[in-house]
């Protein structure tokens, strides 16, 4: 991610910036999902093509068993495909309450709230539960301690066999990235690379002592 919104950032709680709501249709995981979006949130006119692109290289992927954290949410792309082609529960969190209200809704009009829970978190602050997986793009502004602590911080929330990905541009730090998650899991590979978009999946969290 690498988007401004209106001067301000969409990684803050509360975003002030005047409401400008739009609609559209997009089709992400073979399902064509209906999106509102509002002023003030990440790449609010059409999907970004990291998410398109992690969502495709993650259609290729088998994992096992449980429930899937979209992280940094947005109003909802991710966790909505999710729920609508794998039929999936999917938690979806954000810090930003403007997207979180949009993610809500979208939901609501997707048919998938049966399937989904959307709350705020500053990354993993308000998350207790374990997934099966967890996929990111992560805000590169917000800086890479918030960056490193949403891929690190991955290792406590991953049943056994569970995986996280994560899409981020080369040139915005995929290969510090891939670094950073090989730090603390022993297995980390690239499975899909598009346009400069390097798609990064990591399993097999290292033991702490």
């Amino acid at each position: 991610m690498s988007e401004k919104t209106g001067g301000q950032q969409y990684f803050t709680a509360d975003p002030t910036a005047e409401h400008d709501y739009q609609n559209f249709d997009f089709t992400l995981l073979g399902k064509n999902l209906h999106f509102q979006t509002d002023a003030g949130v990440f790449s609010k006119k059409t999907i970004d093509f990291g998410t398109r692109v992690m969502l495709d290289a993650a259609a290729e992927q088998h994992f096992v068993a449980g429930k899937v954290l979209d992280l940094g949410c947005g109003y909802g792309p991710v966790g909505n495909a999710v729920a609508k082609a794998w039929g999936r529960e999917v938690d979806m969190v954000d810090v930003n309450d403007r997207a979180l209200d949009l993610a809500k809704t979208n939901c609501q009009k997707n048919g998938v709230s049966d399937l989904t829970r959307v709350f705020q978190s500053s990354v993993y602050d308000a998350v207790v539960d374990k997934y099966a997986l967890i996929l990111v793009n992560p805000p590169i502004r917000a800086g890479k301690v918030v960056v490193t602590a949403m891929l690190q911080g991955a290792t406590k929330h991953l049943v056994d066999g569970g995986a996280i990905i994560a899409v981020l541009q080369k040139k915005q730090g995929a290969p510090s990235a891939q670094k950073n998650l090989e730090a603390v899991f022993n297995d980390v590979s690239v499975i899909g690379k598009k346009k400069g978009y390097f798609v990064l999946m990591a399993k097999e969290p290292k033991e702490t002592v």
